[in-house]
């Protein structure tokens, strides 16, 4: 902020206190001090307000809002520049004390020893750490199979699931359109347990092509219904579609990503289409707009977000729910 603003800024909050203690006190100057029966004069639907002075207590309600605001602007950033005086943060300055700042952007010249909502921030992030980073170390250097058997880590790893996860794969992990059930033994990148940490760590980005131009909308509905052919579904009636003549579009454009069975491939991130699970849909025209327009979804990278040794713990507990489905 200029110095202009600055100023502008404080004169402004300040003038307006002061104006509104002048007021307050100087209003209160004439009124009697007894209580009496007259009136002042209005009438409200037939309602009259008394000519009586402004209760004590309710005048030093005012005062003590004034007091108050004086006092959050002195501690606190309020006045322009003003950094406030709020001491406890000067160590925050330090990078090499505070790893958290480095996820955070700061501009030139607005750290400072006083109260900020990122000094904040930083300090609730080192006091958790402090108490927590020891119990994330420990599970961080366990192999992953062996922390998914632990009970205390897997009710951890359910609270950052909840945390960070669930707002996409759903509470019970079970997914939803356009996102992966998480408690199957079906993997689009591959369920073992260092994978999925890869995959929670650096995200994943599906890259499945349009085919409208290249195919045309008869072949699009005549892949359709090879694919759907795969895991079982048949064409529903009144629809004119041939899967023998999709079978040869999906040899030629598809078996590259899908296998010539299609089956998938997780290097590729190619999803099986033999089975039952479908991330967009099954039906006939839900097949047909993920041929048409393709598919973009996105996994985000946890990697900046959470670290190493919580993507860990994370990793474990996604793996743990694989397991019991594959039990069940």
């Amino acid at each position: 902020m200029t110095t202009f603003w600055s100023w502008y800024v404080t004169i402004l909050s300040l003038g307006t206190i002061f104006a509104l203690t002048w007021l307050i006190f100087g209003t209160r100057k004439g009124q009697r001090q007894e209580s009496t029966q007259e009136t002042v004069g209005h009438e409200f639907d037939g309602i009259e307000e008394f000519d009586n002075p402004l209760p004590k207590w309710w005048f030093m309600l005012f005062v003590a809002t004034i007091v108050f605001a004086l006092g959050y602007l002195a501690l606190y950033p309020g006045l322009g520049n003003w950094k406030g005086l709020l001491p406890g943060y000067d160590y925050l300055d330090n990078e090499a004390k505070t790893p958290f700042a480095a996820n955070v952007q700061i501009a030139d010249g607005e750290r400072n020893g006083g109260w900020t909502g990122v000094h904040q921030w930083e300090k609730e992030m080192a006091r958790a750490e402090e108490q927590y980073g020891p119990i994330f170390a420990k599970y961080a250097a366990m192999p992953i199979e062996q922390v998914a058997q632990d009970e205390q880590a897997l009710k951890m790893g359910g609270r950052l699931f909840a945390s960070n996860c669930s707002v996409c794969h759903g509470s019970d992990a079970k997914g939803a359109y356009g996102f992966p059930n998480l408690t199957d033994n079906d993997w689009l990148y591959g369920g073992e347990p260092e994978t999925i940490k890869t995959t929670i760590m650096g995200g994943r980005q599906a890259a499945m092509p349009a085919w409208k131009d290249n195919l045309g909308e008869e072949g699009i509905k005549n892949v359709a219904a090879y694919v759907r052919s795969l895991s079982g579904l048949k064409t529903p009636e009144g629809i004119d579609a041939d899967p023998v003549a999709g079978k040869e579009i999906f040899a030629t454009n598809c078996a590259v990503c899908h296998g010539a069975e299609g089956k998938g491939q997780h290097a590729m991130g190619a999803p099986n289409l033999t089975d039952k699970v479908w991330l967009y849909g099954s039906s006939f025209a839900q097949v047909q707009q993920t041929l048409r327009y393709g598919r973009n979804g996105r996994m985000p990278a946890q990697q900046d977000f959470l670290g190493n040794d919580k993507v860990h713990l994370l990793a474990a507990y996604v793996y743990s729910l694989s397991q019991q489905g594959a039990e069940q």
